[in-house]
């Protein structure tokens, strides 16, 4: 082997080398669109083009919809539950609940079969002013007394922001120029993506009790749960797949940060008394009331307190969910 041939070959595994390094950096990293949301102090993921094969959702009947979006479908071709693969979305917490964004702002990164000329020109139509940003064109609209700003960022992908400033939809568009970089994203993102499991198709991370709260605290169910609205919270939908494509079950994790051990062995405490009492309240439910999933849920829950941390683990079949 000569000396070029040689020079050849090492050169040819460093180049190997390094692109396994950064398909392992990938894997381990956030998704895109988790990463180019802004500071915010909750994030919810969902990873819908998955969840709809495993779950055929999208062969259910489509529910009626409003005037309105049947205006929009039938002007861009855009059909959300169908089009959309990935979500990512960032609750902002706003200081006066009682405003126009109410207790929580939003804003969203959405991937799928959802650009092109045809919603620019549904946007330009519909836009009260719009915004030159970075080489993109920010279309605000004015919605239920505050403003919606929306900026095709990519060939699949859709920013939306309904916060007060330009601030949260100029950011993503920010991010998106460093976009290469596998674990860029919000301090949120780097403090607690690292605890959401493996495989996860649906995740949120930290204050995402934001949108089911009420008089400071989170209801879900009908039932006040022992936490607080601005309670650090991770939690996650795994599925099982006993054969390719087929759904066994999904499990349900719900993991609270606790200030000190001892108020994360109250609240385990009280979580596992609601439990108990919540099991106890569903069993006359018949099934137009959400017998069965519910039941499931309250079944399989259990609660266990790792220090400071308290956890809730539950777990669903396939046959909880319609259409499978």
């Amino acid at each position: 082997m000569n000396r070029r041939t040689r020079k050849t070959l090492f050169i040819v595994a460093i180049v190997l080398v390094l692109l396994a390094v950064a398909i392992f950096l990938r894997s381990k990293a956030p998704p895109e669109a988790a990463r180019l949301l802004p500071e915010s102090d909750g994030i919810v993921y969902l990873n819908l083009a998955p969840i709809r094969a495993v779950t055929h959702l999208n062969r259910l009947p489509a529910p009626p919809s409003e005037p309105d979006y049947e205006s929009f479908v039938n002007a861009t071709g855009i059909v959300w539950d169908r089009d959309i693969d990935q979500a990512a979305i960032a609750l902002h917490r706003m200081p006066d609940p009682n405003g126009p964004n109410g207790p929580v702002a939003y804003s969203m990164v959405l991937v799928g079969k959802i650009t092109g000329s045809k919603l620019n020109s549904w946007l330009d139509a519909h836009a009260a002013s719009r915004e030159i940003y970075a080489g993109h064109t920010i279309y605000s609209i004015a919605s239920e007394g505050r403003t919606v700003r929306v900026v095709q960022v990519g060939y699949d992908m859709v920013a939306v922001s309904n916060t007060p400033t330009t601030e949260q939809i100029h950011s993503i568009l920010d991010r998106h120029r460093a976009a290469a970089l596998p674990f860029a994203g919000s301090s949120l993102l780097e403090r607690h993506y690292h605890d959401v499991p493996l495989l996860s198709l649906a995740w949120g991370v930290g204050q995402i009790g934001l949108p089911f709260s009420e008089s400071g605290a989170i209801r879900i169910f009908g039932f006040e749960l022992p936490l607080a609205a601005d309670s650090t919270i991770i939690a996650s939908a795994s599925p099982t797949l006993p054969v390719p494509g087929a759904l066994g079950s999904v499990r349900l994790r719900v993991e609270e940060i606790a200030a000190s051990e001892d108020t994360a062995a109250h609240q385990a405490a009280s979580l596992a008394t609601l439990v108990t009492v919540a099991r106890s309240i569903t069993l006359p439910l018949d099934d137009s009331q959400g017998k069965d999933v519910l039941q499931q849920l309250l079944k399989t829950a259990q609660v266990t307190q790792h220090g400071e941390r308290v956890v809730v683990t539950a777990t669903l079949p396939a046959t909880s969910f319609t259409g499978l």
